[in-house]
């Protein structure tokens, strides 16, 4: 090689370089924390999937930036949210936060995003609170109390008169709890007992026993996915259904990620939610059958959630450009709208909230398998709480 060749060489050398050094830092970098292990894993797999999912259909670059998604297990534990969280502000610079599956796994991240000035998409956490906890949320799943006052509607409506909550014992929970009875109160009903069950390890008997020695027309239940089966099987042994006790639910009950291995005993079941794997619109069946291919999983609502959320991501970051610093994806974020596989979804410009549809669903079998079969709807539902606030 001769000087000329060698120095030409040497310039298209440090060009590259230079090249390559640039387009990692102009990388639009999303920092996934999900709980991948430990009992809420089932959330994390969904997420995830779901993920891949949207970039192997829409590409791994938006806006001129190479998308690099940055996947960190919390194992459901705060602490670990919190450490992660700081990291990827930190040390990995990322652009957005992102997952979250549990509300005290979300609410661990809020200060980091909100001194970091990085948007952080809650994609599962269903407190109504979340988004109050930081400028910088934004959400793109759902809220109990969104799923929830639609139910106490429909109890009251089907001339249920006397209820008997039981819920998880945290923030999800006792924001179902609290909705129902607001709602249920307010359209005629009476809950006459409210019963609250640990979290960790859970133990549903006597708490059933106490609902059965109540006599109620319906129990409303609500616990977070991944727990749904345990709770169904012991509600069947302790024979509720034959005591004539209704069983009415949200659908993280009725996960359907879980509910083929629940059994007959889920059948008939009802739920509130704003996901069904069997919802009828051609964009979902292409969503399910892509779930299916890629993970060999049946989307559940977590699912979905993650699914927007990086919809969300893309189109903000490319209404933003690529320039656009935390606050201004935020702002991007305000007001947007589009359709999702679980129907018309947007984000409330004031609360940061997603609004969206919400369906009364029943567990029926369809060609061998379980599924949450859609036959009412509640539509365009903003998070009633934020809703209350904002009217007062």
């Amino acid at each position: 090689m001769n000087k000329r060749t060698f120095t030409k060489s040497l310039a298209l050398c440090v060009a590259l370089g230079w090249a390559g050094i640039a387009s990692a830092q102009d990388a639009l970098k999303i920092g996934l924390i999900l709980p991948m292990t430990g009992p809420f894993a089932s959330t994390g797999r969904q997420i995830d999937a779901a993920v891949r999912l949207y970039q192997q259909e829409h590409g791994d670059t938006v806006a001129g930036r190479k998308v690099q998604v940055i996947l960190k297990d919390d194992a459901g534990v705060a602490d670990t949210s919190r450490r992660l969280a700081q990291e990827l502000v930190v040390n990995d610079k990322v652009d957005v936060l992102a997952g979250f599956g549990l509300t005290p796994l979300a609410l661990a991240a809020a200060p980091i995003a909100t001194r970091g000035k990085v948007p952080a998409v809650v994609m599962a956490a269903a407190t109504a609170t979340i988004t109050e906890a930081s400028p910088f949320i934004v959400r793109s799943g759902f809220t109990l109390p969104q799923v929830t006052e639609p139910m106490a509607q429909w109890a009251a409506r089907e001339k249920i008169q006397r209820v008997v909550t039981l819920v998880s014992d945290y923030g999800p929970g006792i924001d179902a709890e609290t909705s129902f009875k607001s709602r249920f109160a307010k359209d005629g009903g009476e809950v006459i007992a409210s019963l609250r069950v640990p979290l960790a390890n859970p133990d549903f008997a006597p708490f059933l026993q106490r609902v059965r020695d109540a006599k109620p027309d319906a129990v409303f239940v609500f616990v977070p996915s991944g727990v749904g089966s345990a709770f169904m099987k012991q509600f069947a042994s302790r024979g509720l259904a034959d005591a004539g006790i209704r069983l009415i639910v949200t659908g993280d009950v009725t996960d359907d990620d879980l509910l083929n291995g629940m059994g007959d005993v889920a059948l008939g079941v009802v739920s509130s939610h704003h996901y069904s794997a069997a919802h009828d619109s051609d964009l979902n069946r292409k969503y399910v059958a892509g779930m299916r291919q890629l993970a060999n999983l049946r989307p559940n609502f977590h699912s979905v959630g993650g699914y927007d959320g990086m919809h969300l991501i893309y189109q903000a970051a490319e209404k933003a450009g690529s320039k656009a610093d935390g606050a201004a994806l935020v702002e991007a974020m305000k007001g947007m709208a589009w359709e999702s596989p679980r129907g018309p979804v947007s984000i409330d410009a004031d609360t940061r909230d997603i609004v969206q549809n919400v369906y009364i669903r029943k567990v029926e079998r369809q060609d061998g398998e379980l599924y949450n079969v859609e036959f009412e709807t509640f539509e365009a539902v903003k998070d009633p709480v934020k809703a209350a606030k904002a009217a007062s």
